[in-house]
């Protein structure tokens, strides 16, 4: 942590909490609540330790959106992947892109790019619909709303990353995935974490589930450079393939090391975070029939009786804003980090070179400055282009912003539009669950079933 002095001591305002523990107990309680009142009672640049002197962590939250954009976008190369919870990520989940930093992030960018350009994403929105309709042939009257949103973008991805290798790949990850995330959590807030060579229960649990993971990924790319590469447009392109034959005079292609850290980046964050979009977009619609049947009547609209495509995406306009809605009260990525290489002013706070800085779209998101004296309340209308164009840029960031913005940000809404119609032309969905607790991990984690009642419409 940075040594604070006169010079960096305008003192940055936050929660006093416990003699000797500051706010150690409230942040393992309640994260999000206690950024949500720090913003409330403090302002938009909050500084929060916690813990017993030797063993204390501090970090500065900044709320605002003009404060957002300095980090992500202004000033990003002040502000670096350096913290500890990128250094586990890193540990376990490789170094693709979204824990690469300098020039290996600039190289993987750069030779990922391609891949990612919308009229290639669009290609896979057959994918997407034939896992909808695979999810929705199993259900009855009850369906809880995480867990099969949880397996069908896990699926869809793994399908899109692999194209036939599926179901192994699925298993391998359903069953490694909360093992290795728990234990990145665990130590990223640990006051001291013991090195992951000993052989501790905890460590040799999480070696294993990484050891399997990697051997499938292992696998399945081993067999396909052995087959050669597969087609470049069409269903078959899968992005494995894609990934295997990116290639330019600059920056040479992926080695199999590379290309595993790619895909294993490409499965945590593109399963999880769709997931949780998914879900919350329709547990909210659940509890406002009125605002599901205005969803429903424009997909019915647009599509009659046929599948969506990707091309029905601009005719899907409030779906979109519920969508948007959703992910702003549920944002999949509730909190993010950076490290201060430098000194830095936000918000007219001094915040000190070396300095933990976290962003926290959750309370951003709920900011009654951008979102007005009810902001709890669910309200697609307020993603209406007027209200957009209105509102400050980064008021709403659920894939970050800045040179180092989600690269996948246009699958991910192109798979919740598509599934959220398919699901909405044919089905009605009433809730069964209130509220769902939630609580921040590597990415928002419902503590609690969303449970609808689901019936043909």
């Amino acid at each position: 942590m940075a040594t604070r002095t006169a010079e960096t001591d305008r003192t940055v305002p936050g929660p006093a909490g416990l003699p000797f523990l500051g706010s150690m107990f409230d942040m393992r309680r309640d994260t999000l609540g206690t950024f949500l009142a720090a913003q409330r009672e403090h302002g938009d640049v909050v500084r929060i330790w916690a813990g017993p002197p030797g063993l204390r962590a501090e970090v500065y939250a900044v709320f605002s959106a003009e404060g957002v954009q300095k980090v992500l976008a202004t000033d990003s190369a002040n502000f670096r992947k350096d913290n500890v919870f990128y250094e586990e990520l890193r540990e376990s989940f490789g170094n693709g892109l979204l824990t690469a930093q300098d020039e290996d992030y600039l190289r993987q960018r750069r030779l990922v790019q391609p891949l990612f350009t919308r009229r290639r994403v669009d290609g896979y929105a057959a994918a997407v619909v034939a896992e909808t309709e695979r999810m929705t042939a199993g259900w009855g009257e009850e369906v809880e709303l995480v867990g099969e949103m949880t397996r069908f973008t896990l699926r869809a991805v793994a399908r899109i990353l692999f194209g036939t290798d599926v179901d192994a790949a699925v298993q391998v990850v359903e069953e490694s995935f909360p093992v290795i995330g728990d234990y990145v959590l665990r130590r990223g807030y640990a006051p001291v974490s013991l090195p992951r060579t000993w052989p501790t229960p905890d460590n040799r649990r999480a070696a294993a589930a990484t050891a399997r993971l990697y051997a499938v990924c292992d696998r399945i790319i081993e067999q396909r450079r052995a087959a050669g590469a597969g087609p470049a447009e069409g269903p078959e392109a899968d992005l494995l393939g894609l990934l295997a034959a990116a290639e330019s005079a600059e920056d040479g292609s992926f080695d199999a090391a590379e290309l595993r850290d790619q895909v294993l980046i490409f499965l945590l964050a593109g399963h999880e975070t769709t997931a949780t979009s998914l879900a919350f977009a329709l547990h909210l619609l659940a509890r406002h029939p009125e605002e599901q049947a205005r969803a429903r009547e424009e997909v019915r609209r647009v599509l009659g009786d046929r599948a969506p495509g990707a091309a029905d995406l601009e005719a899907l306009p409030y779906l979109t804003q519920v969508l948007k809605e959703a992910m702003r009260l549920y944002p999949a990525a509730p909190v993010i980090g950076r490290r201060a290489v430098a000194a830095a002013e936000i918000d007219g706070q001094l915040i000190p070179a070396g300095a933990d800085v976290l962003l926290v779209p959750w309370v951003t998101h709920r900011h009654p400055r951008y979102w007005g004296e009810d902001p709890e309340r669910f309200d697609p209308a307020r993603f209406e282009p007027a209200a957009e164009k209105a509102r400050a840029r980064y008021a709403w960031f659920p894939f970050g912003g800045g040179p180092r913005a989600c690269i996948g940000q246009h699958f991910s809404m192109l798979e919740s539009v598509l599934a959220l119609a398919l699901l909405l032309r044919d089905f009605d969905f009433e809730s069964l669950t209130e509220e769902v607790p939630v609580s921040t991990a590597i990415t928002l984690q419902a503590e609690g079933a969303a449970r609808v009642r689901v019936g043909r419409v």
